[in-house]
C-alpha cells in the first residue's frame, strides 16, 4: 500500500479547525479507496509559536518538511501580530524557498450555491486562475528610511524576470490546453506599467506560438474585474502577476458564493520540492472557536493535493462527495447563508465518501 507523508501546518484561527476536518476526510477517503494511506506529521508553527519563540517557524523548519510528499496548510494571521510578520514568516517562508511558483486557484459555482451574479449558473462561471507566486510585487525588494520623520520614504519594488514570467505563462498555457475550452486570458497593466507589464505581454505572445490550439487574449486588470462580473462565460483559464491574481481570485471566490469554498495549490511543477495546499479564506478570527468555519474550501484543496499526488480517482470521489453536500442547503454554513456547523458538513462529506459507488 502506498503511503503519503503529509506535513500538516494548521497555523492560525480557523486554520486549525478546517485542517483537522480535512485530515478526517482524507483518512476516510484513503480507507474507502484501500490502495493508499496518509501519515500526517503535525507542525505547530504560526502566531502562537511566534509569541513563544519570536519566529513563525524554527530555523530548520524547511529541512523538517522538505522530504514530505505535500504540505497541508491552514491559514496564517492573527489580530495581535502584524500581517507582514505572519505572511513573510511562514507562508512565504515556505513558498519561496520551495519555488512553489504556480499558485493555482480553481473557481466554479458548486451545486446548491447561488452566485451573487444574477442568472449566472455553474457552466457560465468555471475558471482556473494561475497566479505567479514567487516574484513580482511579493519579491520582498524595498525598504524604509528616515522612519518617523516628515521626509520618510518607503519602497516596494516589483521584480519581474524573463525566466519567471515565461515559466508561469507556459504553465498557464499548458493548463488551458488540458481544459475543454482551451482558452487563456493574460492579465497585466501594461498601459501604465510600461516596462515589466509590457514584457509580460511580449512573453505571452512568444509562448503562444507553441500553443496554436489554445485561444488566448489579454486584458488590463481593471477591465478584467468588469469582465469577470459582466461576462463570466467568456473566461476560462486566467494568468496574472502575484498581486493582480491575488486580488482577482478573491473576487472570483466571492462571485462563486464564498471565500469559504475557495481552494489553492502552491505548486512546484518540477517536483524538486513539496507543493503546498491551502484554502484561501485566511484565519478568520471573528469566527474562530465557534464551530461554523466552512471546511469545503479545505476539502476542495485536498482534491488538488490528491491530483498532484497522482490519486485522480480519489480526488474525483472527494469532489463528488463535496458536491452532494453543497447541493443540500441544510448543510450550508453561515458564510453561505445557512446554519450548519463545521462538524455537520465534515460528517456529511465522510458519509458521502463511504456511500460513493463511483
Amino acid at each position: 500500500m502506498k503511503q503519503y507523508r503529509i506535513a500538516a501546518i494548521p497555523g492560525d484561527g480557523i486554520g486549525q479547525e478546517v485542517i483537522a476536518a480535512g485530515i478526517e476526510v482524507l483518512d476516510a477517503l484513503a480507507e474507502r479507496d484501500g490502495s493508499f494511506e496518509f501519515a500526517f506529521d503535525p507542525f505547530d508553527w504560526g502566531s502562537d509559536y511566534y509569541k513563544a519563540h519570536g519566529v513563525m517557524m524554527p530555523a530548520d523548519g524547511l529541512a523538517q518538511i522538505k522530504d514530505h510528499d505535500a504540505i497541508f496548510f491552514g491559514a496564517v494571521g492573527a489580530p495581535d501580530v502584524p500581517d507582514h510578520i505572519t505572511l513573510w514568516g511562514l507562508r512565504l517562508a515556505i513558498c519561496q524557498p520551495f519555488d512553489q511558483y504556480a499558485n493555482v486557484r480553481p473557481t466554479r459555482i458548486l451545486p446548491g450555491i447561488t452566485s451573487p451574479l444574477r442568472h449566472v449558473t455553474g457552466p457560465e462561471l468555471d475558471w482556473v486562475i494561475v497566479r505567479e507566486n514567487s516574484e513580482g510585487e511579493y519579491a520582498g525588494v524595498g525598504g524604509r528610511v528616515h522612519q518617523g520623520h516628515a521626509n520618510e520614504v518607503a519602497t516596494d519594488v516589483s521584480m519581474m524576470t524573463r525566466s519567471g514570467v515565461e515559466r508561469i505563462i507556459r504553465y498557464a498555457f499548458d493548463l488551458a490546453r488540458a481544459r475543454p475550452r482551451k482558452r487563456l486570458t493574460v492579465v497585466t497593466k501594461s498601459n501604465a506599467q510600461r516596462y515589466a507589464m509590457v514584457m509580460w505581454d511580449e512573453i505571452a505572445a512568444e509562448v503562444a506560438h507553441d500553443f496554436p490550439d489554445v485561444i488566448w487574449d489579454k486584458m488590463l486588470v481593471d477591465a478584467m474585474t468588469m469582465r469577470m462580473v459582466g461576462k463570466p462565460e467568456t473566461l476560462d483559464t486566467i494568468v496574472a502577476t502575484n498581486l493582480h491574481a491575488d486580488i482577482l481570485s478573491d473576487l472570483a471566490a466571492a462571485l462563486a458564493g464564498s471565500l469559504g469554498i475557495a481552494p489553492t495549490a502552491n505548486i512546484n511543477p518540477e517536483r524538486r520540492f513539496p507543493s503546498m495546499f491551502e484554502p484561501i479564506h485566511g484565519s478568520a478570527f471573528d469566527i474562530t472557536g465557534k464551530g461554523i468555519a466552512n471546511p469545503v474550501g479545505t476539502f476542495w484543496t485536498a482534491c488538488q493535493m490528491l491530483e498532484h499526488l497522482g490519486e485522480k480517482p480519489a480526488a474525483d470521489r472527494l469532489m463528488r462527495a463535496v458536491e452532494r453536500v453543497t447541493a443540500d442547503p441544510a448543510l450550508h454554513t453561515p458564510d453561505l447563508g445557512g446554519k450548519a456547523t463545521t462538524r455537520q458538513v465534515t460528517d456529511a462529506v465522510i458519509a458521502a465518501i463511504r456511500g460513493d459507488n463511483g
